[in-house]
């Protein structure tokens, strides 16, 4: 049996599965909310009591870097470690994974149903593939052929510097600069940034705020309001919000195809992009992805998808561990 999880700073999602790397059957699986728990040893031990499942392998994705066994996940005060996982669960063969890995490696072992094209480009063989999702923050990863398989490359690109190409973005640049000092592309491409360029728009006079507006937000996830009310027309204020957000984050998934030059397409993932799917095929996030100067023809072949599955990260998280268990088997 595999046990395979998917930390995020909001949620954590663990499963129990079997069969081979694209074979996995779905046994079991939990979602709870991440900050009820202390840690993640206290989630697994609460989930497989009830299972009375024989664990051979472990693999996790988890919101955050990866170093040397170890990750701190950037949402969560956790410290999370392969060795103390590796006791609690009483196995060996216990793998982490940045949450971008892990969903890297859940695009190989999906069926075509699970994406959504925005872009059919032309798909090069063994080209390398680009991943991006926003959601809680904004993950990045890479997926390169080394000959035999594909193997993901982590990153923490979604920190990188906010690199604004409109007078419009550069006042959003000022405005978050002020308020966080550091501009990383998560503060803007994400469900937080959403809500700080919703923000950004009342506070400089592009839009009002309506009082049946204000009560919505009370008490619930505010990006989702910004997104739902965006989607049905009914604030004008949150239709600019939606599309700056979503230009931006064309944008910056057009500069991770060409750093990675992932002729092998780039696949949008995370909560944020199945849920907005009318805005995100309504032609703006493409037109930022590829407006890229003398590199656009390039950019403009390159496939797009979007990964409907909110289980990716999961299955990926799964197909490693048994990738890894083949291996050392």
């Amino acid at each position: 049996m595999i046990l395979a999880g998917d930390i995020g700073g909001t949620k954590v999602h663990v499963a129990l599965f079997t069969g081979r790397e694209h074979q996995l059957r779905l046994v079991a699986e939990r979602r709870v909310a991440t900050r009820r728990y202390s840690s993640l040893e206290e989630i697994l031990q609460e989930f497989l009591h009830a299972q009375h499942a024989t664990i051979h392998a472990a693999c996790f994705g988890i919101a955050g870097p990866v170093i040397n066994g170890r990750c701190k996940p950037l949402n969560v005060p956790w410290m999370i470690d392969t060795q103390q996982l590796q006791r609690a669960l009483r196995i060996r063969r216990v793998h982490l994974l940045n949450d971008l890995e892990a969903l890297a490696y859940g695009i190989g072992v999906l069926p075509p149903r699970a994406f959504a094209t925005l872009n059919p480009g032309c798909e090069q063989p063994h080209g390398t593939i680009a991943v991006i999702a926003a959601g809680t923050g904004l993950g990045e990863a890479v997926l390169v052929w080394d000959g035999a398989r594909y193997r993901a490359i982590p990153s923490e690109g979604g920190h990188t510097e906010f690199g604004p190409r409109t007078p419009l973005e550069v006042e959003l640049w000022r405005y978050a600069r002020a308020r966080f000092g550091h501009v990383s592309y998560e503060r803007v491409v994400s469900g937080p940034g959403k809500v700080v360029i919703y923000e950004f728009l009342k506070a400089t006079g592009r839009g009002q705020e309506p009082a049946w507006l204000r009560k919505q937000f009370i008490g619930t996830d505010q990006s989702v309001v910004i997104s739902d009310r965006a989607l049905d027309g009914r604030s004008a204020l949150c239709v600019k919000a939606l599309d700056l957000f979503v230009s931006i984050y064309g944008a910056e998934a057009g500069n991770l195809a060409l750093k990675a030059l992932a002729t092998g397409g780039v696949y949008i993932g995370g909560g944020i992009a199945p849920a907005i799917m009318p805005k995100m095929q309504d032609g703006t996030f493409m037109k930022a992805f590829t407006d890229k100067g003398r590199l656009s023809s390039v950019v403009s072949r390159i496939p797009v998808r979007v990964i409907l599955e909110q289980k990716a990260g999961l299955y990926g998280a799964a197909a490693y561990a048994a990738r890894m268990r083949s291996r050392s088997s």
